[in-house]
């Protein structure tokens, strides 16, 4: 994954999201799949997100996601919701009158979790390091400055 880069910013973030519709009911065979697939993307596109992955199986959804640090994970699951709701309810009001008469499409919760290019392990040692790191690189320019 590359770095992105943004006036202020220079990131590097991709989430893995999951989540379901309410009841868990299974309704997202083709052609819904497909329609809900590129909702999500064009939602993502329109709020300066780029899906990277995503896979809609009957009754939830996996999408890798990039988006810029100002977002959180919560901002972007209610704005992915709440917007392909509103879409899909829009194409397929006969799902919505037979499955969702509530009017709500998803349930509350989701799950989230960060991905990155570098496992736990990694990143704890590079964290713990830091100090002996600066060290030996101020070591090195004093000893550059000697000469």
């Amino acid at each position: 994954m590359e770095l992105q880069k943004n006036t202020h910013h220079v990131y590097r973030i991709l989430y893995h999201f999951v989540w379901i519709p309410k009841y868990r009911h299974k309704v997202f065979v083709e052609p819904c799949r497909s329609h809900l697939k590129a909702i999500i993307a064009k939602v993502a596109y329109d709020y300066d997100m780029e899906v990277e992955e995503i896979e809609i199986p009957e009754d939830h959804i996996h999408m890798m996601i990039k988006a810029e640090p100002k977002m959180s994970p919560s901002r972007i699951m209610q704005i992915v919701k709440s917007v392909s709701a509103r879409e899909f309810f829009r194409l397929y009001p006969e799902i919505k009158r037979k499955y969702f008469w509530g009017g709500k499409l998803w349930t509350q919760s989701f799950y989230v979790e960060t991905v990155g290019n570098r496992n736990e392990v990694e990143v704890r040692e590079y964290v713990r390091t830091q100090i002996e790191e600066l060290d030996k690189v101020q070591s090195s320019l004093s000893q550059l400055r000697l000469l």
